[in-house]
């Protein structure tokens, strides 16, 4: 079962790595052995990537907490129109892990990166196995990230609240729930089906081969100071095997509603004038 829920979802330092981003519309498999259909429908963005967005998960616990800074490539991200489709590629879906990232000599392990200083949640890191999946049953959500606005809207005859408190890493994956290092403020769309598509697979994946590891890291996206991201920045990777192979930009929207990113107030709108 996903860890979503409706009314709900880091640390990586940062590496300075060049990016030349270039949208080109093409169809892209997602995860390698995994079917997932969500992911074969998206863009290609970011035609080139260098480097990674952590080094070691033991270095991977503050991203600066006093200056909230950003990478070329991230900004890049951050920067992205959003045009109508709401996942797409990032080095044509290739993850960025370098080896050293991906040694399972220290076992499985998850980091959170420390909130910036407008208390932004910053990266998720872990080396995922079987083991660290939880077995207990999950509480409620209670904690609100930033940009915390929640309303109800009715789009299409379809009613429902705007904002999910969106895990990084899902509950599934590491048993992680009421930690602000581990949650943002999401949109329904953004949570479920967007992030679950590449979660759900990666549980399933750790599932079926208890012997094996996802590196996995999922970055919010924010332009400036704003208080709500404007994406995620997913990628995994199965060590062992090639069962897992992702590497995806997720654009925070809903669809018939307008977001004021910087404070997390919304109104009814074309999500893309947000942009």
């Amino acid at each position: 079962m996903s860890k979503r829920n409706r009314g709900r979802r880091s640390g990586g330092r940062v590496s300075i790595y060049t990016a030349i981003v270039v949208i080109v519309i093409g169809v892209i498999g997602g995860l390698s052995q995994q079917g997932n259909p969500t992911a074969r429908k998206i863009t290609t963005i970011a035609t080139s990537l260098v480097g990674s967005n952590s080094s070691r998960h033991d270095q991977s616990t503050s991203q600066s907490a006093s200056t909230p800074k950003q990478s070329v490539a991230t900004k890049a991200l951050a920067d992205q129109k959003y045009t109508g489709t709401q996942i797409v590629a990032v080095n044509h879906n290739k993850p960025t892990f370098t080896t050293a990232q991906l040694s399972t000599k220290q076992g499985a392990w998850a980091t959170y990166g420390e909130l910036d200083s407008l208390n932004r949640v910053t990266t998720a890191n872990a080396l995922l196995s079987k083991s660290t999946m939880p077995t207990a049953k999950r509480e409620p959500l209670y904690v609100n990230p930033t940009g915390w606005k929640n309303k109800e809207y009715t789009v299409n005859g379809k009613s429902g609240y705007l904002y999910n408190r969106s895990h990084l890493i899902g509950y599934q994956l590491t048993g992680q729930n009421n930690n602000l290092k581990n949650l943002m403020t999401g949109t329904r769309s953004l949570n479920d089906p967007g992030m679950t598509a590449y979660e759900n697979p990666v549980a399933s994946y750790l599932k079926s081969h208890p012997n094996d590891y996802v590196r996995y890291q999922v970055q919010p996206v924010f332009r400036g100071n704003e208080l709500v991201a404007r994406g995620v920045h997913m990628q995994a990777q199965s060590v062992k095997n090639s069962g897992v192979s992702y590497n995806v930009y997720i654009f925070n929207i809903q669809a018939g509603v307008k977001i004021n990113y910087s404070t997390g107030a919304s109104q009814y709108g074309d999500p893309a004038s947000s942009f």
